[in-house]
């Protein structure tokens, strides 16, 4: 089952249903076998009370009857008993059944919704992820789901076992006696009332409850995921105070929630035992006076505490359906947020890698362009660089080739198909990115650079690994390709981090390679290993390279220098080198500088060769 938006309480059943109504069969069937009990009890108390055999039950009597030639009384005795047994073990079936049921169907409905969750998260447009808290999410994806989890086991089923308890009981006490039937359930009004109110009152709590345990879980997220940083600027004192602060917060909720609910549970205790005792009160007048017999009054307490319980539990039920209703409201917030468009997926299996931009004009916010009629065609193999100043556009033409954000204006094709119109599936597995930052995952090396190729042969993992320049720094750890990386590569040195993301996009062959100033993290020895060896694979693919560094770019076939969004420059080393613009005083600036390092070194080792 796959769990569509907006989802309601009852919509997300859908499926189970059946499960739900055997559920609800089971139960009047445990209702039914139980009922019988106290009736067994009234026949077999009367007739001892009595000393009369007119007031057993008939088909006890007869059957006792005919099992012994004994005493009656006795043999009608043990069968009552055989029978209460029996029909409290039927119903106890009944019950394990009822039970089974339910956590079949509510498990069910839970894990589809787990999937269908994270499905979305994966499928939500990237303006998401600008505003939500990943804490937030996880905790949407967790206890939000639990509290539906516990809601659609038990509490259904308990708001049809109460009013079933209800319906069926009331007509058996006014068969027994009108007037005590009418004074047994007086209270329940009472009860029923005082439970809506409850939850009328305690639902807005759970709201802030919830949130304010989110807030507790994202800044627990964000600072175990930021600790290095953390422990470097020795901020452990004030994120220790913000914490606490958003644990005071949750506290708080939670303490106001508990003692709205300790006021409810002591009041409905009243009225419960109140109720139990005007049945007993009147129904021991009535005996006094001989209008009752001492197994009705005996019948009616039963019949009164099997219902009154229920029925009181009722607060119980509607404030976890108060919780569910929040926590559905929770998750249909990221289920009702839009998806990428998919598009038609193109008849060719793999692209040539030619990319054609047409006056594209593209803003994260409206009114703030960050690309302004960019114009550039690519060739099939074609190296191209890309550089320019913070803010320029760089990364933002990479992201909106990648699909991750609609472009507003103009045209963007890869092989003449505008991406716009292209499966965002098929666009992103014809392009390997490698970013300044990459994300590697709590895994082995091998298994990280198997995320986008998973059946690549050992050979090819090693070769990739070689044209990174990692392969040897691999094989240093004690067990190679089969060492753990911590989360997010912590184990690894930022330059090893940026050299694996290297080794897996190329151990992916994409027909498009974008290199996001994935090699600032490396010495420029072992830029010039990987530089060389991607100008060997040249041709095989086309590569954008996003770098500040000169020695990264200039070996490209082409070099496209942004500006404020807009192309400024476009051409080769030599000819942009050669002309006044950005690119050559980029030139002069990385040229001084360089000359200015080997001023400090040459004098560096002037001083100490006097030494």
């Amino acid at each position: 089952m796959t769990i569509t938006r907006p989802s309601t309480l009852w919509r997300i059943t859908q499926g189970q249903r059946r499960r739900y109504g055997g559920a609800i069969l089971a139960m009047a069937s445990t209702n039914l076998f139980m009922f019988g009990a106290p009736l067994v009890g009234k026949y077999a108390i009367d007739m001892v009370v009595n000393q009369d055999v007119a007031f057993a039950a008939p088909p006890l009597l007869w059957a006792a009857g005919g099992l012994t030639t004994g005493d009656p009384y006795i043999a009608y005795l043990w069968l009552s008993a055989a029978a209460a047994v029996l029909l409290t073990a039927v119903g106890g079936l009944c019950l394990f059944a009822r039970g089974w049921l339910a956590a079949r169907a509510s498990e069910a409905i839970v894990r589809d919704l787990r999937e269908t969750l994270y499905h979305r998260l994966h499928h939500l447009q990237a303006a998401f992820y600008h505003t939500a808290d990943t804490g937030d999410l996880v905790q949407r994806a967790s206890s939000d789901v639990e509290t539906l989890r516990v809601f659609l086991a038990s509490d259904i089923v308990e708001i049809g076992r109460a009013v079933m308890l209800v319906i069926c009981v009331t007509p058996i006490l006014f068969w027994m006696d009108p007037q005590l039937a009418a004074l047994s359930l007086c209270v329940m009004p009472f009860l029923a009332a005082g439970a809506y109110v409850f939850f009328a009152r305690v639902k807005h709590l759970f709201q802030a409850t919830d949130e304010s345990e989110a807030a507790m879980t994202t800044t627990l997220q964000e600072n175990l995921t930021g600790i290095r940083v953390v422990r470097a600027f020795a901020r452990q004192a004030y994120e220790t105070e913000r914490f606490a602060a958003r644990n005071a917060e949750f506290r708080n909720h939670n303490h106001r929630l508990i003692r709205l609910m300790a006021l409810y549970w002591s009041i409905s205790d009243l009225f419960a035992m109140s109720q139990i005792g005007i049945v007993l009160f009147a129904g021991a007048l009535f005996v006094m006076d001989g209008s009752l017999s001492v197994g009705t009054l005996f019948a009616f307490m039963t019949y009164v505490s099997m219902v009154i319980w229920p029925v009181r539990q009722l607060g119980r039920v509607l404030t976890d359906t108060g919780k569910a209703v929040v926590s559905l409201g929770r998750i249909n917030q990221v289920l009702d947020e839009p998806e990428e468009s998919k598009g038609r997926t193109p008849a060719e299996g793999r692209a040539r890698g030619e990319i054609t931009i047409r006056d594209l004009h593209f803003a994260y916010q409206p009114g703030s362009p960050v690309l302004q009629g960019v114009d550039l065609s690519i060739a099939p193999g074609e190296t191209l660089a890309i550089v320019g100043p913070p803010g320029a556009g760089k990364s933002s033409l990479i992201r909106v080739l990648l699909r991750l954000y609609p472009y507003q204006r103009g045209s963007v094709k890869l092989d003449g198909q505008e991406i716009s119109d292209t499966n965002h599936q098929w666009l992103r597995q014809q392009i390997g990115v490698v970013l300044q930052d990459p994300f590697l995952y709590s895994r082995s090396i091998r298994g990280n650079l198997a995320v986008g190729r998973p059946n690549a042969p050992e050979a090819d993992l090693i070769s990739a690994c070689e044209d990174a320049a990692v392969h040897s720094a691999i094989e240093r750890f004690p067990t190679g390709y089969d060492a753990m990386v911590g989360e997010r590569g912590v184990t690894l040195s930022g330059g090893q981090r940026q050299r694996l993301a290297l080794a897996r996009a190329l151990l992916k062959d994409p027909p498009v390679l974008v290199l996001d100033d994935s090699l600032s993290a490396v010495d420029t020895g072992t830029e010039a290993l990987i530089l060389e060896a991607l100008r060997r694979r040249k041709g095989r693919q086309t590569t954008l390279i996003i770098a500040h560094r000169l020695s990264s770019v200039r070996h490209a076939d082409r070099i496209l220098v942004l500006a404020d969004g807009r192309v400024a420059q476009l051409g080769n080393h030599e000819a942009l080198a050669s002309q006044p613009g950005p690119y050559r005083h980029l030139c002069e600036i990385q040229g001084a500088l360089d000359a200015s390092i080997r001023q400090d070194v040459d004098a560096a080792g002037e001083r100490h060769g006097h030494l």
